[in-house]
C-alpha cells in the first residue's frame, strides 16, 4: 500500500510536513463528502468558482489528516497533518492515478465516443463479470478527474478493466490515454456532443482515437464512413463489425433477429430491445465477446438475460415522513461510495439508514468484502444498517446492524412502524428483488408521478455558472413549489452544490425550507405584515419595494432590532419596485434606520429575452446603476447589486453586476428567442394506461358526448385530469400525449382525475407507460397547444403529484 511519505515519487511536489506516515487509502476531492477516515488524501483543487483550500481546517477537524495543496497554508494549527504542496493538485492526482495504474498488468478496454459510453460499458460488465473480476468507472465518471478516481479503484484481484474516457476540448484525451492505458478499445459513436469545443468533427474524432494507439485492437463501427475513414488514416489495428461490405463482423437483419457472421462463422440473435442505440451499443459489447473468443450460442444466450441499465438514483416520499432512494438496479462497492455520499446530502431528515444486500463478483471473499463495507458504511456517517444475504456480523460495525437471509425474511419480520423520518438508501443486486422492499416502503399514490432529474438541474446550474465570473453570485427561485418541482428537494440540492441564495414568493415557503434544514440565505418577494413575525423568527429577508411596506416593516423593526432587507427599484417593468421619486424618502429612512442592513438592491429587465427590447434593457440597467448609486453613496456601504433573470444571463451577461436571478432556465426551459440547445428539462410529467376499451363508430366518450368516434377506436383512459394540473384546454383532440413513442390525441373531454386517449394504431397495453411531457414531447410544445407557456403547465402540476427526484446511480 502506498505511504504519503513515497507521494513524491510518483507525483511532482514537495513535502511541507510529515507529523506521521500513513497509508493513502481513499482519494478525496468534494469536501462536502463525508469521511472518517484519517487515511484519506485530500486534493485542494482551485477552480473558477470553488477554492478546496478555504475547505482545509474544516476537513482537519473533521478527522482528514493528508493534502496536497498548490497555494501556500499556514501549518501551524494543523499540527498532525501530512502535506505536499504540488503546481496542480489535478495534474498530481492523476500523476498518482497513472502510477497506480502502471502496477497491473490486466487487460484494461478503453471506451470513448460521443454517446453510448457508459451503457457500453455497463453492459460489458453485465456480460462479462460471470468470468472476470472486473474493475470500472463508477456511473459515468469519465473525466478528467472522473477517470482518475476510477483507476484508483483498481485492485490486486481485479482480472479485467473497463474504463470509459469523455472529452471536451483537445489535449484532453492525451491526459486520459495515459492513466487508463487500454490494452483493447472500443470505440462507440461520432456525434455532436461537445462539437462546440473542436473546430470540426475531424479534429473531435481524431482527439478520441489518441485514446488508443497503443491498443492491441480496437472495435467500432463500420457503417460510420467518416469513422471507418479516420481509423484507415490512424494506422490502428482494428475489429469492425456492420451491415455494410468490408466489415470484419457481418451482420445481417432477417425480421427481429440478426445473423451475424466472423471468420467464416454464423450464428442468430435476437435482441431484448429494438430501438437503434440500443441495437448498436449491444453489437459493440458482441463484438468484444467474439475477439474474446466466446460461441455464439454463449453470446446469444447472454445477450438474451441483458438488463436495462438504470444510470440513477430514484429519491421518493416514503411511509412515516421518510425519504426512500431507490438503487435497486446494481450493486458494487464503487456504485455505494456515490449512493452513500447521495444519501449524505439529504439534509430534510437526521436519521440515515442504508438497506443493502450482498454483493456479487466483487471479486473478494466474503470476509474481505464485508471489512470492506463496514469501513465504508462506518465512515459515511450513516446511523443504521440492514444486511441482506450477508452472514451476521454485528460487531464489525459502529452503529447499529441487522441481519437477514433473504429479502422475503426481511420483508416478513420488519414492521413499518421502524421507519420514522428517516432517509433510507435500498440498494441491492437485481436477483435479491429489492423492488418489494421500495414498495413496502413507500406511500401509496396513483400512477402519476413528476420525474424530476437532479442531474439535469446541476448540469443547468453549471452551464449558467459558465457564463459567469468567478465571483458572481446565484439566487435560485425556488417559489411556486420550485416551478412545480418541489421545493424542499430542490433547495436541498441548490443548498448542497453552494447557491448564495433562495427566493420564494410568500414567507410560508421560506418557513417550510427553514424547516427542513436550509440554512442559506432566502429572500422573500411578497412579504405582508402578518408575516414580519416569521421574518425575524427564522431568518428570511424580505423585498421591499413600496414605502408604505418599508414603513411598515420599519415600524415592527424599531431601532434595535436588526434584520436584512432587499431593496426592489422600478426601473421600467412597472411591476413592484420603488419608483425614481420614491428614493429621497427611501435613502432619509434607510439612514435613520441604521440597525436595518440593505442585503441587496436589484430590479427586474421586462424584455431581456428578445434582442428587440436590448435598447429598453440598456436603458434599464442605466436608471439601476444611477439610482443604486444614490442609494449606496447614502448608507455608506455596497449591497449586492444585481438586475439579470434566466433569459438576461444568457443574453446580456455584460450585465450581471454582483449576482443574478435563476428562474425557469435552471429547470430546463429556454426562456430567451435565441435557442439555447445546452439546457436540459428538469421535469417529466408521467402517468400510466389504467383501462383500455374499444367502442363502435359513432359511440361518444366522456361528459357532454363530445368525443365522438368517427371509426372503431381503442381508448385508453389515463390516470391524470385537471385535479392534476392537466388543463381542460387539452379536451376534444387539442392536446396529445406520448404512449409508447407514438402521439395518442384526448378524447373527449379531460375529466377531474383521469382522460381518455385515441389508442388506435398504437400497441399499447394497460399498465404502460404515458409522457405528458418529457422526453419525446417537449413542454414548450405541449404549452402551445392552448396558447400558454411551459411556466404555466409546469405550476399547475399538482402538489398531489407525487414527485420522484432522479440523480445518477451505478
Amino acid at each position: 500500500m502506498l505511504q504519503f511519505s513515497t507521494l513524491t515519487t510518483c507525483i511532482e511536489g514537495k513535502q511541507i510536513q510529515l507529523a506521521q506516515d500513513r497509508p493513502v487509502n481513499t482519494l478525496l476531492l468534494d469536501s462536502r463528502k463525508k469521511t472518517t477516515d484519517s487515511n484519506a488524501l485530500f486534493f485542494a483543487i482551485k477552480g473558477p468558482r470553488n477554492d478546496g483550500h478555504e475547505h482545509i481546517e474544516e476537513l482537519y477537524s473533521s478527522g482528514i489528516r493528508q493534502f496536497v495543496i498548490e497555494d501556500p497554508i499556514e501549518t501551524d494549527h494543523l499540527p498532525l497533518a501530512n502535506i505536499i504542496r504540488v503546481d496542480s493538485s489535478i495534474k498530481a492526482l492523476q500523476a498518482l492515478a497513472t502510477f497506480h495504474r502502471n502496477q497491473f498488468d490486466i487487460p484494461i478496454i478503453g471506451i470513448t465516443g460521443s454517446n453510448g459510453k457508459t451503457i457500453v460499458k455497463e453492459w460489458l460488465f453485465q456480460l462479462l463479470s460471470p468470468d472476470f473480476f472486473i474493475a470500472k468507472n463508477p456511473g459515468s465518471y469519465n473525466s478528467q478527474i472522473g477517470v482518475a478516481l476510477s483507476i484508483w479503484q483498481l485492485q490486486a484481484y481485479h482480472q479485467l478493466g473497463i474504463f470509459e474516457a469523455g472529452i471536451s476540448q483537445p489535449g484532453e484525451m492525451e491526459k486520459l490515454a495515459t492513466q487508463i492505458q487500454p490494452t483493447i478499445g472500443l470505440f462507440t459513436t461520432i456525434g455532436t456532443a461537445h462539437d462546440e469545443g473542436f473546430a470540426s468533427n475531424t479534429e473531435k474524432l481524431d482527439e478520441k482515437l489518441k485514446l488508443f494507439r497503443n491498443c492491441s485492437i480496437t472495435i467500432y463501427c463500420h457503417d460510420q464512413e467518416s469513422v471507418s475513414k479516420a481509423f484507415a488514416n490512424a494506422g490502428l489495428k482494428t475489429l469492425s463489425w456492420g451491415f455494410s461490405e468490408g466489415a470484419d463482423i457481418q451482420l445481417k437483419k432477417t425480421g427481429n433477429h440478426f445473423h451475424v457472421m466472423y471468420q467464416s462463422k454464423g450464428f442468430d440473435i435476437a435482441l431484448p430491445f429494438t430501438d437503434p442505440a440500443s441495437i448498436e451499443n449491444i453489437f459493440h459489447c458482441i463484438a468484444l465477446m467474439l475477439h474474446f473468443n466466446y460461441s455464439g450460442d454463449e453470446i446469444a444466450q447472454r445477450v438474451k438475460q441483458i438488463r436495462p441499465i438504470a444510470m440513477r438514483l430514484e429519491l421518493k416520499a416514503g411511509r412515516n415522513g421518510c425519504q426512500l432512494i431507490n438503487d435497486t438496479y446494481n450493486n458494487d462497492l464503487a456504485g455505494l461510495k456515490i449512493s452513500l455520499d447521495f444519501l449524505n446530502s439529504i439534509q430534510q431528515v437526521t436519521h440515515k439508514r442504508l438497506i443493502l444486500s450482498n454483493i456479487f463478483q466483487s471479486g473478494l471473499t466474503q470476509e474481505k468484502l464485508f471489512e470492506e463495507i463496514s469501513q465504508m458504511v462506518n465512515a459515511s456517517g450513516i446511523d443504521s444498517f440492514i444486511g441482506v444475504g450477508f452472514p451476521e456480523n454485528k460487531t464489525s460495525f459502529q452503529i447499529p446492524a441487522q441481519f437477514y437471509p433473504s429479502t422475503e425474511a426481511f420483508l416478513s419480520t420488519c414492521s413499518i412502524a421502524e421507519f420514522q423520518n428517516e432517509a433510507i438508501l435500498i440498494k441491492g443486486a437485481r436477483s435479491f428483488a429489492f423492488e418489494k422492499i421500495v414498495q413496502h416502503l413507500e406511500q401509496k399514490v396513483h400512477g402519476t408521478i413528476m420525474e424530476v432529474n437532479l442531474g439535469n438541474l446541476i448540469h443547468n446550474l453549471n452551464y449558467f455558472k459558465s457564463k459567469l465570473k468567478g465571483t458572481t453570485k446565484i439566487m435560485a427561485m425556488v417559489k411556486a413549489f420550485a416551478y412545480g418541482s418541489g421545493s424542499v428537494e430542490i433547495a436541498n440540492v441548490l443548498q448542497y452544490h453552494n447557491i448564495n441564495y433562495l427566493g420564494v414568493a410568500y414567507a410560508d415557503e421560506g418557513v417550510m425550507l427553514r424547516e427542513n434544514n436550509i440554512a442559506i440565505p432566502i429572500m422573500v418577494m411578497n412579504p405582508s405584515e402578518e408575516s414580519f413575525p416569521q421574518l425575524l423568527s427564522y431568518n428570511l429577508e424580505p423585498e421591499i419595494y413600496s414605502l408604505k411596506i418599508l414603513q411598515s416593516f420599519l415600524d415592527f423593526l424599531g431601532k434595535k432590532q436588526t434584520c436584512s432587507m432587499h431593496i426592489k427599484l422600478d426601473t421600467g417593468m412597472h411591476r413592484l419596485g420603488f419608483d425614481a421619486d420614491d428614493l429621497p424618502i427611501l435613502i432619509e429612512l434607510l439612514t435613520e434606520y441604521s440597525n436595518v442592513k440593505v442585503a441587496s438592491i436589484f430590479s427586474h429587465l421586462s424584455g431581456a429575452d428578445a434582442a428587440a427590447h436590448d435598447a429598453f434593457s440598456k436603458t434599464q440597467v442605466e436608471q439601476f446603476i444611477k439610482q443604486s448609486d444614490a442609494i449606496v453613496a447614502a448608507i455608506g456601504y455596497k449591497p449586492i447589486l444585481h438586475i439579470l433573470n434566466s433569459p438576461g444571463a444568457l443574453r446580456l451577461p455584460q450585465f450581471q453586476f454582483d449576482m443574478i436571478r435563476l428562474g425557469i432556465g435552471l429547470y430546463g426551459i429556454d426562456p430567451t428567442e435565441d435557442g439555447y440547445d445546452d439546457l436540459k428539462p428538469v421535469a417529466s410529467l408521467k402517468t400510466i394506461v389504467s383501462q383500455i376499451k374499444t367502442i363502435k363508430a359513432g359511440e361518444t366518450v366522456g361528459y357532454n358526448r363530445v368525443g365522438k368516434a368517427n371509426e372503431d377506436m381503442n381508448i385508453g383512459v389515463i390516470a391524470i385530469g385537471y385535479a392534476d394540473g392537466f388543463n381542460r384546454a387539452f379536451s376534444n383532440g387539442v392536446g396529445s400525449v406520448l404512449v409508447n413513442g407514438q402521439l395518442a390525441p384526448i378524447v373527449g373531454n379531460v375529466c377531474m382525475d383521469m382522460s381518455m386517449v385515441n389508442l388506435t394504431g398504437i400497441d399499447a397495453s394497460e399498465g404502460d407507460e404515458v409522457i405528458i411531457f418529457g422526453e419525446g414531447i417537449p413542454i414548450q410544445s405541449v404549452a402551445k397547444k392552448i396558447n400558454t407557456i411551459p411556466y404555466e403547465i409546469l405550476t399547475n402540476t399538482s402538489e398531489r403529484v407525487k414527485r420522484v427526484f432522479v440523480a445518477e446511480s451505478i
